[in-house]
């Protein structure tokens, strides 16, 4: 999709999601063409005249001024994602030179955030832009086992549009796939030169109808804190706390810890969870080791 394209599909799909008893508008009655918003009461709304609003949603909206921009927003109603999402989309494509200079998103973590990752007591994971979990502490390797089984480097993108595990792993599947091609376009928006995520939405939109679903509702979305449920495999369903944090000093990687509610069942699921997860020290022992604690 060009940028035109990508554009005028956000601005009208988030015409669409606002009502004019929403906007304060009257709504005198009739049959309305289009859901949501007219161009007409977007343009009054932002103080703008049609004909400059109506050249905006056909995708001509680079140069348009910061002032425009957030007169849009507002009009729109949008969220603080969306509005970053859209003066992205009015920035253009990065030149060549800035592409060139741009790090690519990375694939592992330096030892000692390794080490803190394994100091933790609760799961944690890191992971790119592109959804791959690219570390994690034993207990994020045991929440997520069933991403872990699989051939090459954990996705969770894939997993959840490709993987049947999915459905069941996620008590909220439609709103695990919602969330996740929303931060899809978020990143799209944000890296649009990426070839590697290119690929990636290439590939999700190619193989899952439901991937083309989502995608086609240009949402964008930024994890940072929340609740979900895994039904694990090992130890049921676990209503569990998410806190995302930026990683300082690695652009583009996040960790994410999980918790749950003390003195609940989740909580002691985690726990029961946790004790299945511990890796067996005894065999890392050395055989003199190992043989004193026989008794001898």
């Amino acid at each position: 999709m060009s940028k035109k394209d990508e554009v005028r599909e956000f601005l009208i799909s988030r015409r669409a999601h606002v009502t004019p008893a929403q906007a304060g508008l009257s709504d005198f009655g009739g049959e309305r063409r289009v859901p949501g918003l007219r161009r007409q009461e977007v343009a009054t709304l932002a103080g703008v005249s049609l004909d400059y609003y109506t050249r905006l949603e056909r995708g001509n909206i680079r140069g348009a001024s910061e002032s425009v921009l957030n007169a849009i927003a507002n009009a729109l109603q949008l969220d603080d994602v969306e509005r970053e999402h859209l003066f992205r989309l009015a920035q253009g494509t990065p030149s060549p030179v800035a592409a060139a200079l741009k790090k690519p998103a990375k694939s592992k973590v330096r030892a000692s955030v390794q080490r803190v990752l394994d100091s933790m007591i609760s799961p944690a994971i890191v992971y790119n832009m592109r959804q791959d979990i690219i570390a994690a502490n034993h207990m994020g390797r045991a929440l997520y086992a069933p991403h872990f089984d699989t051939a090459g480097q954990p996705n969770m993108a894939r997993f959840i549009f490709l993987d049947p595990r999915a459905q069941q792993y996620y008590e909220d599947w439609p709103l695990a796939r919602r969330m996740t091609a929303s931060m899809l376009r978020l990143e799209a928006g944000r890296n649009p030169l990426d070839a590697e995520l290119t690929a990636l939405i290439g590939e999700l939109s190619t193989v899952s109808p439901h991937f083309r679903q989502e995608w086609a509702e240009h949402d964008v979305h930024e994890h940072r804190t929340g609740q979900k449920v895994f039904r694990h495999p090992d130890v049921g369903p676990i209503r569990i706390t998410f806190d995302v944090f930026e990683m300082p000093g690695e652009s583009g990687l996040s960790i994410v810890t999980y918790s749950a509610e003390p003195g609940t069942a989740d909580a002691d699921r985690l726990s029961l969870l946790s004790s299945l997860a511990a890796p067996d020290t005894t065999s890392q022992l050395l055989p003199e080791r190992r043989a004193d604690t026989t008794g001898r």
